[in-house]
């Protein structure tokens, strides 16, 4: 009688079970070291961005400035002609100090909104995530940039309107929008900075508005720094809004400038500012 044939052995379940089947049952590992400071940083200026969608109002508030700086003061000065600007219409020479003023007037305030999120909790809730510090204070500086980028193009549909000679090449419209993120990366840094030392909204306010005005008026956004007088051509020499508006105007306008020294600046101001604000997070929160 003949043996019964044998029974082939079975193939191990896992060895049958496709390698796809693993990212089901497993999640997927998550970003460490170099790649998780810039997907945080995307995510937080995404979230910041967002609340534009409910709430275009500031922006829209925000562009009555600017509007009014060039139509009165801009085109009174132009007949004016009081102020030396090379052979540069005035209202050509303001228009990159205004859109450096409308950016800086964005960012210098945010910090407000971070004392906000504190005595709402959110802040609280961001710190005890794996988020870096950093990584929050970036990614609410550059959506302050990227909010400022929105008001500069304002700003330039407006002064193209009055006549401006801005140039059109995409190249240096590109330079222009990250000279303008860095500069309001800074000013929001320092806002938040501010609002880490003094802890208050109403504190903040205060601090606001008694240094905008002198950061305004000790750049070269309305006049050269040449007719300054001498310590106030030292202000300027330390104030990242003149090098900010340095750069754009070389970029708008064909002036000469110190594009490589105004973008050096800039970046290390930025870098300097995030390192502040960031220190003093914890404490904000406390």
């Amino acid at each position: 009688m003949s043996e019964a044939p044998a029974v082939p052995l079975s193939a191990s379940a896992d060895r049958a079970r496709p390698q796809n089947i693993d990212l089901l049952l497993r999640p997927p590992r998550p970003r460490v070291g170099w790649r998780l400071l810039p997907a945080r940083v995307a995510a937080l200026c995404a979230v910041e961005l967002q609340k534009l969608r409910h709430d275009r109002t500031e922006l829209y508030t925000r562009a009555v400035q600017p509007a009014l700086w060039l139509l009165i003061f801009g085109q009174t000065f132009t007949r004016i002609k009081a102020i030396p600007t090379d052979g540069i219409p005035y209202i050509d020479y303001l228009a990159p100090g205004i859109i450096a003023q409308s950016a800086m007037f964005i960012a210098i305030f945010y910090g407000i909104q971070i004392i906000w999120e504190r005595d709402a909790g959110v802040l609280n809730k961001l710190l005890v995530t794996p988020t870096p510090r950093s990584a929050l204070i970036t990614g609410k500086a550059f959506a302050a940039g990227v909010k400022s980028v929105i008001q500069a193009v304002v700003v330039v549909v407006i002064a193209a309107l009055l006549g401006v000679a801005l140039t059109w090449n995409p190249l240096k419209l590109l330079g222009v929008a990250v000279i303008v993120v860095l500069g309001s990366a800074f000013f929001s840094c320092l806002s938040m900075t501010i609002a880490g030392i003094v802890l208050s909204r109403d504190r903040l306010m205060g601090f606001g508005q008694a240094i905008t005005m002198p950061l305004f008026f000790g750049s070269n956004a309305l006049y050269p720094v040449d007719i300054m007088p001498g310590w106030l051509q030292a202000v300027s020499k330390v104030n990242p809004l003149s090098y900010e508006v340095d750069a754009l105007r070389g970029l708008l306008l064909g002036t000469p400038a110190h594009l490589a020294l105004d973008f050096g600046v800039l970046i290390v101001a930025a870098a300097l500012g995030i390192a502040a604000a960031s220190s003093l997070l914890g404490r904000l929160a406390r």
